[in-house]
């Protein structure tokens, strides 16, 4: 079977930015190194809140899409 043209550019652009998300989640993690930076617990609360709030906008974002395309399809 082969994949259709959106499914292959969904598959490479996904990719990509995964792979840059996680690149930037390595290089943030490189920032709790106490010997080299200044924060408390607070700051890093804050930090994740802000990162855990974003991801679950865009996680909402695909859910909302994936039920509107089920609901726009009615079937007995």
């Amino acid at each position: 079977m082969e994949k259709n043209s959106r499914r292959i550019r969904f598959e490479k652009v996904a990719g990509n930015r995964v792979n840059n998300l996680l690149k930037t989640l390595n290089s943030l993690s490189k920032c709790s190194n106490k010997n080299n930076y200044d924060y408390d617990d607070g700051d890093v609360r804050k930090m994740f809140k802000v990162i855990r709030d974003r991801l679950n906008d865009v996680e909402k974002d695909f859910s909302g899409q994936l039920n509107k395309e089920s609901k726009s399809e009615f079937k007995f």
